[in-house]
């Protein structure tokens, strides 16, 4: 099979199987040879981060030296100094914790507090010991803090500056509302992409904005995309179509007027062109980036179809290649970004798009609910996929099934309502406290086969009803609506 296999420890090795430490101590102790260490270029791979893996298994992301010397910069465009104190809990395996966090202090000189395992209990006693001034999150650190109960050692601390990613408007109000004043920096970027935004102004559930300047020096576009095909849409010409224009643009007369920036180069100085399905700012589109020299994306070691659907061509002009980052954001009026959904937890149902995230923060406005999943399931018999949602409980609070019906039914669409439930102890996520939505998609609701309390949405009825074997067997015949 062409694989050369190591092993390390005192026992004898088996036949074909090297012993790694004896071929370490046979090599020169001395420095590696300037032709293995040095880099050609900066674009050269310096290290590989394993993706987190949510949608499928993780990969080995190239990482250049550029993005490394980019990281440097972190903590300094966020407002940092070398006198922080900087709190991560993050695992250093992952490009948040080692590339962000502990490079991004390197580059300022400033102290890092390392936490081996995140302990929201201990969280604040660790900020009051060790004077700690910058906390670096991920959105649902954020959340297990707040749901804690209150302690004396989240009052008189220090910390100024939470920054990181994925934290919810719900959560990012609750935590400035209890644990403030202080400042979060929502920031957005992918190991393996070429583009990241930052949240300057503080606006609350923004991830950054689409400014003219920014996007001069970190240019990306928003572009419309087909849940149901899961490509992005392309016009006449087999381009893509652009969500929103940008900043600079205006709508007059029944045209489109467009700066030089926002045409990708079809015009020189702006121009007054025939209206094309380009949709108002709101719209979910898909966020990508052009690929170049200083923005480029190294892929994934291994074979280049790990690559695949990672790049878009001829985007808005033959022979143009950008970056798929796999997200759907919003740009408001105002130029303000928002992350909607990943391109694969978004799906259909009904005929309409469903966001999970959408129909997440719904749901996390009850009270007694302290966790909440979305994702689709594929039903027999239905086209589409249908919502299903699992539920933590916040402690002591019970299921109140009535209210849940009447936060789904007064606050979504009903082709957005959960058409099931599960009730579990705890979520399953990635070592990045990311959610798994495609193992609990895949786990279906099938109550022979879960263990935990699941249910069924009653439309007639205005609740939702116990999932049984009998309404289970009703509901693959066709006799059970939903």
């Amino acid at each position: 099979m062409g694989l050369h296999l190591w092993a390390a420890g005192p026992e004898t090795h088996s036949a074909g199987i090297n012993d790694l430490l004896a071929e370490v101590s046979a090599e020169v102790d001395g420095p590696v040879p300037g032709y293995l260490s040095a880099p050609q270029s900066v674009t050269d791979t310096c290290l590989y981060i394993f993706t987190s893996g949510t949608t499928g298994l993780p990969k080995a992301a190239r990482i250049s030296h550029l993005k490394v010397l980019q990281c440097q910069g972190f903590y300094q465009l966020c407002g940092a100094h070398q006198e922080d104190v900087i709190y991560l809990a993050l695992p250093l395996y992952h490009m948040s914790g080692s590339l962000l966090g502990i490079v991004g202090c390197l580059g300022i000189g400033a102290t890092v507090v390392l936490k081996s395992k995140f302990s929201a209990g201990q969280f604040w006693e660790d900020c009051q010991k060790h004077r700690v001034t910058v906390f670096q999150y991920i959105g649902e650190l954020c959340r297990y803090l707040v749901n804690q109960p209150p302690n004396q050692a989240e009052r008189g601390h220090k910390v100024r500056l939470a920054v990181g990613s994925g934290l919810r408007p719900d959560t990012w109000e609750r935590f400035v509302r209890r644990f403030g004043p202080l400042q979060v920096l929502e920031t957005y970027g992918l190991t393996e992409g070429n583009v990241a935004t930052f949240n300057y102004t503080g606006r609350r559930g923004a991830v950054g904005r689409a400014s003219w300047l920014y996007k001069h020096v970190f240019p990306f576009s928003l572009i419309r995309y087909d849940v149901t095909t899961g490509e992005p849409f392309r016009d006449t010409r087999g381009h893509c179509v652009a969500t929103s224009p940008g900043l600079c643009s205006a709508w007059v007369g029944g045209v489109m007027k467009l700066a030089k920036e926002d045409w990708h180069g079809r015009g020189s100085g702006g121009g007054q062109l025939p209206l094309t399905p380009v949709t108002l700012p709101g719209e979910p589109g898909l966020l990508v980036a052009p690929v170049s020299q200083q923005s480029p994306f190294l892929g994934y070691a291994g074979e280049p179809e790990l690559a695949q659907g990672k790049l878009l061509k001829n985007v808005f002009r033959p022979g143009d290649v950008f970056f798929n980052t796999g997200d759907l954001l919003v740009c408001d009026d105002q130029g303000f970004l928002y992350f909607h959904d990943r391109t694969g937890d978004t799906f259909r149902w009904k005929g309409e798009n469903v966001a999970t995230t959408e129909v997440a923060e719904a749901l996390e406005a009850l009270d007694f609910l302290q966790e909440v999943n979305v994702y689709g399931v594929t039903v027999p018999g239905h086209e589409g996929r249908a919502g299903m949602a699992a539920l933590v409980l916040r402690p002591p609070h019970s299921l109140d099934l009535v209210q849940l019906y009447a936060c789904v039914s007064e606050n979504l669409p009903p082709y957005a309502w959960p058409r099931f439930l599960r009730l579990q102890e705890s979520l399953a996520t990635t070592e990045t406290f990311k959610q798994q939505k495609v193992r609990m998609a895949k786990e279906g609701f099938d109550p022979s086969a879960l263990s935990d309390p699941l249910y069924i949405l009653d439309q007639a009825g205005g609740t939702y009803l116990p999932l049984t074997p009998a309404r289970y067997t009703a509901l693959l015949a066709g006799d059970l609506r939903i």
